[in-house]
C-alpha cells in the first residue's frame, strides 16, 4: 500500500510550489505598477485625464502606456483584474500553515519550553491572531489616522514589533517567524479583496452607468496598495526564514524579524525614490547593510535550551507515544550515531554552527518529537545523512521505519 506519510509529504510540497508560483505573480505585478505608476510622464499630445503614460520594451515589442487620474470617458470591452495572484497566494499559503502548523503542530507549532499548550488551543491561537490583527489594521486606516500616513506606517511598525514578540514567546522560532509572515500577509491580501477590488468595483459599475466616477476610490485603493508595496520585501525573507535556523534559532528572534521590516523599508524606498525622480538616495542602502549587521550579530546568540535542559524536560504525551514504542531503543543509537554530530545544539562537524533547519536530535525527547521527519528524510528516502559525509547502512534505515510504524500502530 502507498505509504500516507508519503503522499501528505507530496500535496505539502505541492501546495508550497503553487504558493511560491502565485507569490511570485503577485509580487512581480505590485512592484511593475508601483514602478509604472511612479514612472509616468506627461507627453504634448497626452489625452485629456491622462495622468500620464510610459513606453517599455519587452520581448521584442513596444509598449504604451497610459493612466488614467480617475477613469476613461467609456467603460473598455477589455478589462484584466489584476486580484487572483494574491487571493491564492493566501489561500495556498494558508493550506501550507495548517498542513505543516496545525496538523504536524507538536512537532512545528509548540514549544514545551516556553509554554504548555495544547494543540487546539495553539491552532486557535495561530488562527485567531491573523484575524485580530487585519481588523485592528483596518480600523485604523478607517480612522483619523488615515490623513497622518507616516504615523500610520509607525503603528503599524509597532504593532508588528508586539506580535512578532508575542509569537516568539508561544510558539516554536520557526512557526514565529512564519506566523508574523502570515500576519502581514494577510493584512495585504485582505487590502486587495476588501478595498482595493470593492473600490474598483464601484469605478467600474459607475462607467458602465454612465456615471462620472468619484476620485475618493481610487485614493483609497492606492493607500493600500502603497502599504502593500512596504511590506512585500519582509514577507518574502518571513517565508523564507523557516530554511535558515540562524534567523528563528535565537532568542532575539523576534528582534530580527521586526528589522527586517526596517529593511524592508529603506530598499523600497530607495527603489520607489528611483522610479520617481531617477535616482535613488543612496544612504538606504548604508542603513540596510547597518541593520544586517546588527541582525546578524544578534543570530550569534546561542539559543537559551541547553542539552541537559532538554533532558530534564517531561516528554509531552505526543513524544511519549514514541518513546514507548518497539524498535525505539534501537533507533535513539542510530540516530545519535548518524544524526547527532549535526544535528545538536553545539554540532561537532566541522566548522557546523547551527543544527540544519534548527532541528536537534540529541535527547529522547527531540528524536521522539521528530519522529515523522527522521521517519521520511532518513528511512524511506536517503535524503539523511548526506551520503558524502556519513554512509548509513540500508538495515539502520529499516529500524527507523519500523520504530514508526510500530509507534503508529500502536496508537489505533
Amino acid at each position: 500500500m502507498y505509504d500516507l506519510a508519503v503522499i501528505w509529504e507530496w500535496i505539502s510540497f505541492s501546495v508550497r510550489w503553487l504558493h511560491v508560483v502565485t507569490a511570485m505573480a503577485w509580487i512581480g505585478a505590485s512592484f511593475f505598477f508601483i514602478a509604472l505608476d511612479l514612472g509616468l510622464k506627461k507627453s504634448p499630445d497626452t489625452l485629456a485625464g491622462v495622468a500620464g503614460e510610459e513606453w517599455q520594451v519587452h520581448g521584442g515589442g513596444f509598449y504604451q502606456i497610459q493612466k488614467y487620474l480617475i477613469a476613461p470617458e467609456n467603460m473598455p470591452e477589455h478589462l484584466i483584474w489584476h486580484k487572483w495572484q494574491s487571493y491564492i497566494t493566501w489561500v495556498s499559503g494558508a493550506a501550507l500553515l495548517i498542513i505543516i502548523y496545525w496538523v504536524s503542530g507538536e512537532l512545528f507549532l509548540l514549544d514545551p519550553t516556553k509554554i504548555n499548550l495544547s494543540l487546539w488551543q495553539g491552532i486557535l491561537i495561530s488562527g485567531g491572531s491573523l484575524t485580530i490583527g487585519w481588523l485592528a489594521y483596518d480600523h485604523m486606516c478607517k480612522s483619523r489616522l488615515s490623513a497622518y500616513p507616516t504615523a500610520l506606517m509607525l503603528i503599524l511598525f509597532f504593532i508588528i514589533l508586539a506580535m512578532s514578540w508575542g509569537y516568539n514567546q508561544i510558539f516554536t522560532g520557526r512557526a514565529a517567524l512564519l506566523h508574523l509572515g502570515a500576519f502581514t500577509a494577510t493584512i495585504m491580501t485582505a487590502n486587495v479583496f476588501f478595498q482595493i477590488m470593492p473600490n474598483q468595483r464601484i469605478v467600474v459599475a459607475d462607467l458602465k452607468a454612465g456615471r462620472s466616477p468619484d476620485a475618493k476610490y481610487g485614493k483609497i485603493a492606492k493607500v493600500r496598495s502603497t502599504h502593500n508595496n512596504y511590506l512585500t520585501l519582509p514577507v518574502v525573507f518571513l517565508m523564507l526564514s523557516n530554511h535558515y535556523p540562524m534567523s528563528f534559532g535565537t532568542e532575539y528572534a523576534w528582534i530580527i524579524a521586526s528589522l527586517i521590516f526596517l529593511t524592508g523599508v529603506t530598499i523600497r524606498h530607495y527603489f520607489n525614490s528611483l522610479h520617481s525622480k531617477g535616482v535613488g538616495p543612496h544612504w538606504t542602502w548604508g542603513v540596510t547593510v547597518l541593520l544586517m549587521i546588527f541582525i546578524a550579530w544578534l543570530s550569534s546568540v546561542r539559543p537559551i535550551e541547553t542539552r541537559e535542559d532538554a533532558e530534564s524536560r517531561s516528554l509531552t504525551r505526543y513524544e511519549q507515544r514514541f518513546v514507548a514504542a518497539e524498535h525505539f531503543d534501537e533507533a535513539y543509537d542510530v540516530v545519535i550515531g548518524n544524526c547527532s554530530m549535526c544535528h545538536a545544539r553545539e554540532p561537532a562537524w566541522y566548522n557546523m554552527k547551527w543544527a540544519p533547519k534548527g532541528v536537534y536530535l540529541e535527547t529522547k525527547g527531540d528524536i521522539a518529537q521528530n519522529a515523522d521527519q527522521i521517519y521520511l528524510h532518513a528511512g524511506i528516502s536517503h535524503a539523511m545523512p548526506p551520503p558524502n559525509a556519513i554512509q548509513m547502512p540500508q538495515q539502520a534505515r529499516e529500524i527507523l521505519i519500523a520504530w514508526v510504524q510500530d509507534a503508529y500502530s500502536d496508537s489505533r
